[in-house]
């Protein structure tokens, strides 16, 4: 069962946010991924996003020339940027999506962790990617998280954030009939916006498409890329 909020309405009772996350991903980590294995294979849109933010990158020379996914649950982005030419590896906190992805990337790096606290030096990434990450953190973490990004990124590297936009969060109750549940919570791109510019970060693009209805979303989608100057 989904039911929608306002997104004024408290999102999640549990303070224990990180911890609730990967509950509800360890449970669903395979039902998940056979209900969208197709990734992003029906997704232009988001494979041109995506492969401009390769450029970006590549066109930046920052930090080790690594970049990260985080959040990278089964590695379908994982695999697509290291398919465009990058050297990226995945981090995920759920123990089960990290199985699943490397079973179907076996040559690529995938690490349990948190983005939150992330295990990096400073200015050592070229490239952070955090898509349909950020949306089970609460609003009021995400300063912290985006200084976070700031931080382990070189000057000149770039960030990718994905997400559902809007003001009304999507609560999750038992999907594919496991005992979780979770609140996606949505956002409007120009809100983000500024918490990244109070980060650190120059804004580079801003792209927004209409909800896919006959793939089951009831949102439009964002992706914003950012550089740290």
């Amino acid at each position: 069962m989904t039911t929608e909020t306002n997104a004024d309405a408290k999102p999640d009772a549990n303070p224990d946010f990180v911890a609730a996350t990967r509950v509800f991903y360890d449970a669903i980590a395979e039902d998940y991924f056979d209900r969208f294995r197709s990734g992003l294979a029906a997704q232009p849109l988001e494979r041109a996003v995506l492969t401009a933010y390769a450029e970006f990158v590549r066109g930046s020379g920052g930090g080790s020339g690594q970049v990260a996914d985080l959040g990278c649950g089964p590695g379908w982005v994982t695999g697509f940027l290291d398919s465009l030419g990058l050297s990226v590896f995945g981090l995920d906190l759920s123990a089960a999506m990290l199985a699943v992805a490397r079973r179907e990337h076996p040559g690529l790096r995938f690490e349990q962790g948190s983005m939150l606290e992330l295990d990096l030096a400073d200015s050592t990434l070229a490239g952070v990617v955090s898509w349909y990450s950020t949306i089970h953190t609460p609003a009021d973490r995400l300063p912290g998280l985006f200084a976070e990004f700031r931080r382990v990124l070189a000057p000149g590297g770039h960030l990718l954030l994905g997400f559902q936009a809007g003001d009304v969060h999507k609560h999750h109750d038992q999907p594919f009939g496991r005992p979780v549940s979770m609140t996606f919570q949505r956002r409007r791109p120009e809100w983000i916006a500024e918490l990244l510019a109070e980060a650190g970060f120059t804004l580079a693009s801003q792209t927004v498409r209409a909800a896919d209805e006959e793939a089951g979303e009831s949102s439009e989608q964002a992706f914003l890329m950012a550089r740290r100057p």
